[in-house]
């Protein structure tokens, strides 16, 4: 199977494209590089440095499936500049899914976002509830959704609505909230929690890129899956830092009212098994960052990385 990754080169990407390849797929990984290039070579492998909005500069000839990850990542970095946000994560969708509907390419996968739901009080956030997106980010991937959605008659879709993923990646990630707060233990031996009552739901890196497997080898489990396992609150996964690492806990007032937490009934009734959790990742960074793998460097975070280099 030939398979074209979009935003191959981010922190999920990274992880992934290494286990396509070990499966042997064919792989085209896609992407501008804003944050650099992790993946090692590979004679299944080919790179391409591109924009997505230039929907002719993807390479679409043979493939079968597309595993579209490309975005501009996360809330802070969307606002930077929506226009530019809407162009790649909106946009630059629609035209991928109508080029490889007319290709006649047969699947595509798509990474939503968890956080579509917004702020709400439902304990179980299901698939089939209200989306009501608050940011620029959470809006571009409901747009996104109902694109994909509206190509299901001529191809299969698979939508993923991931939690907030946590764990390494050789293209690492530290604005993120179980890798942040682990960093801030680590380097700093306090961690600064804002509010800390507000629920997040969370997935291990290892299972989420497991998750696209998945779809992979069950292309009769289409529509809209959510894909987090551990509903926590800020303050409880800064007290499974501390535990682990050793560092205090200053709370303080916070602005951000998101709030949510996940039901992935669905996905684990179509068959997935989660095998990692929250405290694998928190030991897992711990464990590098003692070996001196690992240190709290600008380009792992998005905003500071995308202010520096990419919009000036």
């Amino acid at each position: 199977m030939k398979l074209l990754v979009t935003g191959a080169c981010g922190y999920k990407g990274t992880v992934l494209v290494p286990k396509l390849l070990a499966r042997g797929y064919e792989v085209t990984a896609f992407d501008i590089m804003w944050f650099g290039n992790y993946l090692q070579p590979h004679p299944k492998l080919t790179v391409v440095r591109g924009d997505v909005r230039d929907i002719d500069a993807i390479p679409l000839d043979g493939v079968d499936a597309i595993i579209h990850l490309s975005s501009v990542a996360n809330d802070p970095c969307s606002d930077l500049d929506p226009q530019l946000t809407w162009e790649i994560s909106a946009l630059a969708t629609m035209q991928l899914a109508d080029r490889a509907a007319r290709l006649g390419i047969e699947r595509m996968l798509y990474a939503s976002s968890g956080s579509v739901y917004g702020v709400t009080d439902e304990p179980q956030v299901t698939e089939d509830l209200e989306l009501r997106p608050l940011s620029e980010y959470n809006k571009t991937k409901m747009v996104g959704e109902r694109v994909m959605l509206s190509y299901a008659d001529r191809m299969s879709v698979q939508i993923v609505r991931p939690a907030t993923v946590c764990g390494l990646s050789p293209r690492m990630r530290l604005d993120v909230a179980v890798n942040m707060l682990t960093m801030q233990a680590l380097a700093k031996g306090r961690i600064t929690v804002f509010g800390g009552a507000q629920t997040r739901p969370n997935i291990h890196i290892e299972d989420i890129t497991e998750v696209y497997l998945f779809l992979l080898d069950h292309p009769e489990v289409t529509g809209v899956y959510n894909a987090g396992f551990e509903n926590l609150s800020l303050l409880e996964i800064a007290e499974r830092v501390a535990n682990a690492v050793g560092a205090e806990i200053v709370v303080t007032e916070s602005n951000d009212p998101r709030s949510y937490r996940v039901n992935s009934d669905k996905l684990l009734a179509a068959g997935f098994k989660p095998r990692k959790t929250v405290q694998d990742a928190i030991n897992e960074i711990t464990a590098k960052f003692r070996a001196g793998e690992l240190k709290d460097e600008d380009r792992f975070y998005n905003l500071r990385w995308m202010q520096k280099e990419v919009i000036k």
